[in-house]
């Protein structure tokens, strides 16, 4: 499998949880870093990423994208990928009582 592929199927299956865990009445949180805050370049027709990030937003999850990371890759934050800090992602952290990577 081609490593975009790959990456593809991984964010996918991410938001994928994101969203049944949001359905599961838990509290979600996503932190994007590195190559994550490319994620909405990664969706088609098979992996429709973009629309699940939008239906974890409209269902109460948040969305949150390292500024550093998207200025290293000469992006701009948006809805979707907003700029947030690592004071942001401590926070997660520190509410949190289970913390997942992908």
């Amino acid at each position: 499998m081609a490593l975009s592929l790959l990456r593809q199927e991984v964010v996918w299956n991410a938001f994928r949880l994101a969203n049944f865990s949001i359905g599961e009445k838990d509290s979600v949180s996503v932190f994007l870093l590195a190559k994550g805050v490319e994620y909405e370049s990664l969706t088609n027709e098979k992996y429709n990423i973009t629309e699940l990030a939008q239906k974890l937003l409209d269902t109460g999850g948040k969305i949150l994208a390292c500024g550093t990371c998207l200025k290293q890759r000469h992006k701009d934050g948006n809805e979707l990928c907003p700029i947030s800090t690592m004071k942001d992602l401590h926070q997660i952290i520190k509410e949190s009582d289970k913390i997942l990577t992908f």
